[in-house]
């Protein structure tokens, strides 16, 4: 589980920022290669569960819970192979 809570200026409104290629970023800033519109979209895409909530001029809570499955598995380390834990990716996909 991951949280992210500030104290910015909040989202007026969630449902336009959640929309992909959305941004409020400058163009400026968008010439550095950032504010794509693509991070809380992308966020949502990839978490099992999402919540975000927003207070114009108090600020955001973001949540996001990516489930995993960890389990013994050979691994290689340091040149040779070890019995360990991780994350087995094919597991994921069922």
């Amino acid at each position: 589980m991951i949280e992210a809570i500030d104290e910015g200026p909040g989202i007026p409104d969630i449902e336009l920022a959640m929309q992909p290629g959305y941004s409020t970023a400058s163009a400026r800033i968008r010439e550095m290669g950032f504010g794509a519109g693509m991070g809380l979209c992308n966020i949502k895409n990839f978490s099992d569960i999402f919540q975000i909530s927003s207070e114009v001029g108090r600020g955001t809570y973001l949540k996001m819970i990516i489930k995993t499955v960890v389990e013994p598995l050979n691994i290689f380390y340091k040149g040779g192979w070890r019995r360990g834990f991780g994350v087995n990716c094919q597991s994921l996909e069922s």
